[in-house]
């Protein structure tokens, strides 16, 4: 698949904690590292972080200056590059209407999840769907225990369960996010 289509956001508003209320996660280190460089070793366009709490966007962006015009660029030049496609949005909504501005296309919305559903596109199907648009795609990873039921209803594509082989299935979201990219973006 050629990724030139190929959008992901890292959502922490509207998710859900451990009780299945909806809640704003906090944005770690790890994340903004670990999914700007999956992003860019895939050809990911744009990597969104999707908070409206203003103090997180502040962690980001100064974690983002740090490597790309502070001491980081000096003394790990390739992070730079990984984060030369990461953007902070407020809300999906806002992430959605600047691809779309960016663009001048539909953005199909994709969202994952932990649990298995009855309307769940496989990883092969979506890849082939991209290859044959010229559409954006955006993928929209979930943090805490979850995308917010309003968000995965108003979606165009729900994509299968990332599984391994036990019954436990508990992966971090930025091994979720490497493996489905690795699935759609490598040629079989």
């Amino acid at each position: 698949m050629r990724p030139e289509n190929l959008y992901i956001a890292l959502l922490h508003y509207p998710v859900y904690n451990k009780r299945g209320k909806i809640v704003t996660t906090a944005v770690t280190n790890m994340d903004i590292h670990d999914m700007s460089r999956t992003a860019k070793t895939y050809g990911v366009k744009r990597f969104y972080i999707v908070t409206p709490i203003v103090q997180q966007k502040t962690f980001v962006e100064r974690i983002l200056r740090h490597w790309q015009e502070g001491y980081g660029v000096t003394y790990n030049p390739s992070r730079k590059e990984a984060f030369e496609s990461v953007r902070v949005s407020d809300t999906l909504d806002d992430t959605i209407a600047a691809l779309s501005q960016e663009t001048g296309e539909k953005v199909n919305v994709v969202v994952t999840s932990a649990s298995s559903r009855g309307n769940c596109m496989t990883c092969e199907d979506l890849g082939e769907r991209m290859s044959r648009s010229g559409e954006a795609f955006l993928i929209v990873f979930g943090t805490g225990w979850g995308i917010a039921e309003e968000v995965i209803e108003r979606a165009d594509f729900l994509v299968e369960p990332i599984r391994g082989v036990s019954e436990y299935n508990h992966l971090s979201v930025r091994s979720a996010a490497a493996i489905m990219l690795d699935r759609l973006c490598r040629d079989n």
